[in-house]
């Protein structure tokens, strides 16, 4: 029996904050390789994990963190990790005048757009398995789904993260549960080739 190929696609920040949200930092330090392989079917085969996400600028503890995590991932070379831009905007209160800085992640979702579609159209998957529920995905979803009338978009919507758009278009919707979370965690220490070692964080702010 032929396989069936697997690309999949993470919106690292939906995700962070989808379990952000449930106060589920614990699971953090989170092995994607082995938590997308754990999404497959028997019938399946998993061709490349893409994870996107941009670096943080405004927090030297948050930056290190994210970069710790980052090392730890790209140890795994079934792993392409790509960037978007972090941006600090001004918000200022109507009412009282107050200003405060925003964090805001921009270009994932045009990265996300680019490599569905460019995979596609490269026949790299019969399944393109994405983690977001970020409603600006429908287009380029709905462009694969139109294209490709054979392939698949399944989409598992990040903790406490929904989008009624995308679960309108998706072949299939599910959802990362805690206890996939709990499944599918990085070792505590990570030894690297080059003989340096990655650590979990004992805390999450």
């Amino acid at each position: 029996m032929i396989s069936k190929k697997v690309v999949a696609y993470i919106d690292g920040f939906n995700l962070y904050f989808g379990m952000k949200s449930k106060n589920w930092q614990k699971f953090y330090w989170l092995d994607i390789y082995s938590m997308i392989q754990s999404m497959l079917r028997t019938d399946q085969e998993l061709v490349s994990v893409k994870y996107f996400t941009s670096r943080v600028t405004d927090n030297p503890d948050k930056q290190q963190r994210q970069n710790d995590y980052l090392e730890a991932l790209k140890n795994n070379p079934g792993i392409e990790i790509y960037y978007g831009k972090y941006q600090l905007n001004k918000r200022i209160c109507t009412n009282c005048g107050f200003a405060n800085i925003i964090p805001n992640e921009k270009m994932t979702d045009v990265n996300i757009a680019t490599e569905l579609l460019a995979d596609g159209f490269a026949n790299l998957f019969d399944t393109a398995l994405l983690i977001s529920a970020d409603s600006d995905l429908v287009g380029p979803v709905k462009r694969v789904l139109h294209l490709f009338p054979s392939k698949r978009v399944v989409i598992y919507f990040p903790p406490n993260r929904h989008s009624v758009d995308l679960s309108k278009i998706a072949s299939r919707v599910l959802h990362v549960s805690r206890d996939i979370l709990i499944k599918n965690q990085l070792p505590d220490i990570i030894q690297k080739a080059d003989g340096y070692s990655l650590t979990r964080p004992s805390r999450w702010k």
